[in-house]
């Protein structure tokens, strides 16, 4: 693909626009063509079709082929394939990403991660009446881009020793420090004076 030349002209100043002949070209430098990288349409007809569904009151549903990268709860996999309402009263922090798509959901009133890559979705449809936009099958990308994150797991935090204060910090309006033994020592406190 050749490079486009732009060219501009531009009168001396003080000649009238219209006077043809004291134009002067110039040749701007050629604008260099870009290499944009294809992306999928498939993320953002998912996103279309379930504004469709919010916007008629229809219910959106997901058509999942799970894989190792799925992250679903696996006890409702049927034939390696699952469905599931995204809806606003059935999910919550829906993100509907171009590599990735997630959420949280409740099963038997547990709350569940689920993060489903966008290769994986078979098709996102009104559950009322069906309609809506299938896709062929897809296989994984070989980059770990589609990968979903890691679960979250608790760890516990360890316990650093209580901080101790030095008794001049400690003390209020007084110069002596406070030794009486039934203070408990903390961080400093803020003093307030009344002002009159």
């Amino acid at each position: 693909m050749r490079p486009r030349h732009v060219a501009t002209w531009s009168l001396p100043s003080g000649h009238n626009p219209l006077q043809a002949r004291d134009c002067e070209f110039r040749r701007i430098q050629p604008v260099p063509s870009v290499k944009m990288t294809e992306l999928s349409t498939k993320p953002y007809l998912i996103r279309a079709i379930y504004e469709w569904c919010a916007d008629c009151g229809f219910t959106p549903y997901l058509s999942i082929k799970v894989d190792q990268n799925t992250r679903v709860p696996m006890e409702y996999v049927k034939n390696g394939e699952i469905v599931l309402s995204i809806s606003l009263q059935a999910t919550r922090n829906l993100t509907v990403g171009n590599d990735l798509i997630q959420f949280s959901a409740r099963f038997n009133g547990v709350s569940r991660e689920i993060a489903v890559p966008v290769y994986a979705v078979q098709g996102v449809f009104a559950r009322e009446n069906g309609r809506g936009m299938f896709f062929e099958a897809e296989s994984a990308p070989e980059s770990s881009a589609a990968t979903p994150p890691p679960a979250p797991t608790l760890q516990s935090v360890p316990t650093t020793p209580a901080i101790s204060v030095a008794p001049e910090t400690a003390s209020s309006n007084s110069e002596e420090p406070d030794s009486s033994p039934d203070k408990p020592k903390g961080p400093p406190r803020g003093n307030l004076r009344v002002i009159k």
